[in-house]
């Protein structure tokens, strides 16, 4: 499918956002569908047609892959690897997802860059934040990959770093398999309550396996509001509406430091 020109591409969607710019957090689980590990196309598809439709409502759109599809497949030689190859080894699997994830975009109609922490200049731009923020107020939805482009740091580290470099209005953390923040792994414990809102303090303090550590500090060092779902149909869509999915981390005004 191709356009003429850059201008958002045409869609009925009455979808009226509350936020100006998101970043979008995607696990690399969440690529995999049905299959144990690797990428489902189906899946990839129906993910790209709601992030168009996120992005042609007039939300500029970042987003952050993970690499846990493919990094489970080579789980068995990593776990012989030095720290930071096994790392420089993820970050180069965030590349693959991006370009994955940025076809089926373009397929779609929309006018995509894939910006990399690493040097990858013949598949994708370097990261200059500057840059990322002008393809962004020109309508392109930008992927972010290879993480920070440093070992010993996570996607989730990347996703909080980038959506304050872009002044993101809020992360969006679509999860696999979870509808959003409980106090203990439901997959163990069928009982763990679930919980609809809480600060970022609270998740740090309760040791909640929802970012890591340095991610949430960053967020809360700067009031960065995180909107934990499941990655469900639609969704993306009524986060983006304003609509009360899943878990909302956010520090209140009144307990800012």
């Amino acid at each position: 499918m191709t356009v003429s020109s850059e201008d958002p591409v045409a869609t009925a969607t009455e979808l009226r956002p509350v936020f100006r710019r998101i970043l979008l957090k995607l696990s690399g689980e969440s690529l995999m569908g049905d299959r144990e590990y690797g990428m489902d196309r189906g899946t990839i598809d129906a993910i790209a047609e709601e992030i168009v439709e996120v992005q042609t409502s007039g939300v500029e759109t970042a987003i952050v892959v993970g690499a846990g599809n493919i990094y489970r497949g080579m789980a068995a030689a990593a776990e012989g690897m030095d720290r930071a190859t096994a790392d420089y080894a993820g970050m180069l699997a965030t590349v693959l997802n991006g370009l994955a994830l940025q076809d089926a975009l373009e397929d779609r109609g929309a006018y995509t860059r894939v910006l990399s922490a690493l040097e990858l200049k013949e598949v994708a731009e370097p990261y200059i934040r500057r840059r990322a923020i002008r393809h962004l107020e020109k309508g392109r939805i930008v992927i972010f990959a290879a993480g920070t482009g440093n070992p010993f740091f996570t996607t989730d580290t990347a996703a909080a770093l980038r959506a304050l470099e872009i002044n993101a209005d809020a992360i969006l953390m679509a999860k696999h398999g979870t509808e959003g923040v409980y106090a203990g792994d439901p997959r163990l414990d069928p009982d763990a309550q679930f919980i609809p809102e809480l600060t970022h303090l609270q998740a740090i303090e309760r040791g909640l396996k929802i970012m890591d550590t340095t991610a949430l500090s960053l967020c809360m060092d700067n009031n960065l509001p995180i909107h934990v779902f499941q990655l469900a149909d639609g969704n993306i869509r009524r986060v983006v509406a304003g609509e009360r999915v899943g878990t909302i981390i956010a520090t209140p005004a009144e307990e800012e430091s």
